[in-house]
């Protein structure tokens, strides 16, 4: 944030010094700025980068269009700001106007370039796109990378098939996995007899999580007549990716016999869905870097190209929501509810979590509250996500009773069963019942042992407790080797050590805990009481002050540690 502030103070002090300038020296310069332009330029960077409002950021830069042809920085966030606002034509017009063939410019060289392809002007699109591998602007769009992509399916497009693949192969090494997936719709676009293999490899690599390709491979089945091979693949990425929202809805629609909605969203034999998952992916890539901005320009160009896959628009609904774009998350969200009840669902439940910012927790939870009303056939899933959404809201009680009902609709093998115990057992913490709590967190370990965050709750619990501290600590130690650097893991066993009186090793483990998690206010506080039991009170004190000026450390904590400070601790 800080950092931001000062870019904000940068751009000010250049701004002003430029409207100064203008002033004294306009007569003399040939460059000539008006105060209102450079006023409604600064207003438009504002709107872009502080308040995220591209509706002000068109209206303040609309107003200054004459300085593109001296100021590339503004070409660039007017044709963003364009094609955020879906002002495609707009954008193309300014595009043409300010391309010149000196100057390499990724958005318009992009923009022009599919529109080129679009028309099958391929011989203008790939002078384009050729200009693309020249640039190395930004972190995702090096040398040899977008452009190439972009000629193979110029070449694939006129029939070219082996010209195709070598521009593919042009790509560096660097961007392998996306190499590989579009050379797989290359061959789906050929016909090649490879697809079908391809793809299935491409699921099945463990280095990479590529599980949304469960869908495109379920997809070409579907379009090859192989309905049974289909729905083996849709059985088995269920059962591994539980949790993965298109392959969820995908099932949905292949149990309820409509396929056709499956094969609606993507054609491998038509070049601009391939680029558009193209474009999809690197919206992803930047999702993942929190450029938001940027994502949802290439979502955009996604969109533009293949206006059918409509599950792809949660990725914008995400990206307005980490924006504070709240009005504009909603709205994508309700026009997901379209789609099929799965995405109705995940779109309830992020609704109520914009709510929970807006209007606060009851209003929040009673909107979901109506909608899971509303499903005609919930199942498990639905009972263990609302209890989820009752539990972090802190509405034990109700997180119980459907973590319960979960438990009633689940399969006993299913891979969830240890986590629903263990948020049911936490869910009865809470609420003092220690009983029933720690039944449900052994009865997690038992299904799956090596759970780290079971192990350390658990164990912690005990400790706490003043119960079972051998047991505690060995339990800490397991979790410690599960997740060697996890600061509250560290704490954990630093206090197990502490507990039984092992000052030296407490120390030890607890000075490693602050140094991973230098702000948690109890863990520095348990730090200090070790430094204390070694009689080393002027550390002590010291790092017991620093706590009270920590931010997040509750009143009751504060209470114990000024007592601490005035009377130290009784051994």
């Amino acid at each position: 944030m800080k950092f931001f502030i000062k870019k904000i103070y940068i751009i000010f002090f250049l701004l002003t010094t430029l409207l100064i300038k203008s002033d004294v020296f306009a007569k003399e310069s040939s460059i000539q700025y008006k105060k209102e332009d450079i006023s409604n330029y600064f207003s438009g960077i504002i709107s872009i980068n502080q308040v995220h409002n591209d509706n002000n950021a068109f209206k303040y830069l609309g107003k200054v269009q004459p300085i593109h042809n001296r100021h590339a920085q503004y070409n660039i966030e007017f044709i963003r700001t364009l094609i955020l606002l879906e002002k495609f034509k707009q954008a193309l017009a300014f595009s043409k106007k300010v391309w010149t063939e000196d100057e390499l410019f990724l958005e318009a060289d992009l923009l022009l370039g599919l529109n080129s392809f679009i028309k099958k002007d391929y011989k203008r699109a790939e002078k384009y796109f050729e200009r693309l591998n020249k640039i190395s602007r930004y972190n995702l769009v090096f040398d040899n990378f977008i452009g190439n992509v972009l000629i193979a399916w110029i070449r694939a497009s006129q029939r070219n098939e082996e010209d195709s693949y070598k521009f593919i192969k042009k790509i560096p090494s660097s961007y392998n996995y996306l190499k590989k997936i579009q050379n797989i719709f290359l061959q789906c676009y050929f016909d090649s007899d490879a697809t079908q293999k391809s793809l299935q490899e491409l699921v099945d690599d463990e280095d990479y999580n590529f599980s949304r390709y469960n869908f495109f491979l379920v997809n070409y089945l579907l379009s090859k007549n192989k309905i049974i091979e289909a729905e083996k693949i849709i059985q088995n990425s269920r059962k591994k990716y539980s949790s993965n929202l298109l392959i969820k809805q995908t099932e949905f629609f292949f149990l309820n016999d409509k396929n056709e909605k499956i094969r609606n969203f993507f054609d491998c034999k038509n070049p601009k869905d391939s680029l558009a998952e193209f474009f999809y992916v690197m919206a992803n890539l930047y999702s993942g870097e929190k450029e938001y901005r940027l994502s949802n320009f290439y979502l955009k160009i996604s969109f533009f190209l293949n206006n059918k896959f409509l599950p792809n628009r949660a990725l914008l609904a995400e990206n307005f929501y980490y924006q504070k774009k709240f009005t504009e998350s909603k709205n994508i969200y309700y026009s997901l509810k379209s789609i099929g009840s799965v995405y109705s669902w995940h779109a309830s439940k992020n609704i109520a979590s914009i709510f929970l910012d807006e209007k606060g927790k009851k209003y929040s939870v009673n909107s979901l509250e109506d909608d899971f009303n509303l499903l005609p056939n919930p199942n498990f899933e639905h009972y263990y996500e609302l209890a989820n959404f009752y539990k972090d809201n802190e509405y034990y009680k109700e997180s119980i009773k459907y973590y319960s009902l979960a438990l009633r609709k689940i399969k006993n093998d299913h891979p969830l069963v240890p986590k629903i115990f263990d948020r049911r057992g936490i869910s009865f913490e809470r609420l003092g019942d220690w009983e029933n709590a720690e039944k449900n967190l052994i009865e997690s370990l038992k299904i799956l042992p090596d759970q780290a965050h079971v192990l350390n709750y658990l164990a912690y619990s005990w400790i706490d407790r003043g119960i079972n501290l051998d047991r505690g600590l060995e339990m800490l130690k397991k979790a410690t080797e599960l997740r060697k650097n996890d600061g509250y893991i560290i704490d954990s066993l630093g206090w197990a050590y502490y507990a039984k009186k092992d000052y030296d090793k407490a120390k030890f483990f607890l000075q490693k805990a602050v140094e991973l998690l230098p702000s948690d206010p109890i863990i520095n506080d348990h730090y200090a009481d070790a430094l204390w039991m070694l009689n080393k009170n002027i550390q002590a004190r010291y790092i017991w002050n620093n706590v009270l000026k920590l931010k997040g450390a509750e009143e009751k904590l504060k209470g114990d540690i000024k007592k601490k400070l005035i009377f130290g601790i009784t051994r």
